[in-house]
């Protein structure tokens, strides 16, 4: 399996060091290793993440050796990694390790991506940035067995009268005609609670519901 994730010589000199550290404290005990993941991969909320590991802990894991340490990748976030990269940055306070994973919250498509994995990358990319300009956001809740995909908004969005224009003539043609395997989009959002809505229509506050 292909893995694009670079990780820099300064990266590598400081993961050694670190790593000398830990197993100085535990000389008898297993060698530590690095782990690299992606929690809540292909959403607003991922989060990439590097961990100490041992070799009985890594799972499901590509293995990538950086002597005298080994770099877990999990095999689940590997897609979400593509292109990824590890630096440490030196600075007088002893620098900061950073990694960039511009992929892991929504990864590239391809002809194996599932359905909730297009959707969230057009709401990601196309539809993200258009609602933000007004303090909204917009999230993939489920898609259901019917391929209709059933969305929330929150922020400016949530409550605000001109939503249903944004779902209909915005967000859903975008979506079906990006993505044709879906039938159609629903909103689950509770619009009575629209306190933070950029457009309110004070007569129409408590008509929205959920489903």
């Amino acid at each position: 399996m292909d893995i694009n994730i670079e990780v820099t010589e300064n990266a590598i000199e400081y993961l050694k060091g670190l790593l000398e550290t830990v197993d100085i404290q535990d000389p008898k005990g297993p060698k530590t290793n690095i782990k690299v993941f992606v929690e809540n991969g292909g959403t607003p909320h991922a989060e990439t993440m590097l961990t100490y590991c041992k070799e009985s802990e890594k799972g499901d894991s590509e293995v990538i050796n950086f002597e005298p340490f080994d770099l877990y990748v999990d095999k689940n976030s590997i897609k979400f990694l593509e292109d990824a990269k590890v630096d440490h940055n030196k600075d007088t306070f002893g620098g900061q390790l950073t990694i960039k994973a511009p992929n892991s919250k929504v990864s590239k498509l391809d002809e194996n991506s599932t359905l909730e994995e297009k959707v969230n990358y057009y709401l990601f990319n196309d539809v993200a940035p258009m609602l933000a300009q007004h303090g909204g956001n917009v999230r993939l809740h489920k898609i259901t067995e019917d391929n209709m995909a059933v969305l929330e908004f929150g922020g400016g969005c949530q409550g605000c009268s001109a939503v249903d224009m944004t779902l209909t003539h915005g967000i859903e043609q975008i979506i079906l005609q990006n993505v044709p395997e879906i039938k159609g989009i629903m909103d689950m959002t509770d619009h009575s609670l629209a306190q933070n809505a950029y457009y309110r229509d004070e007569s129409e506050a408590n008509a929205y519901g959920g489903f």
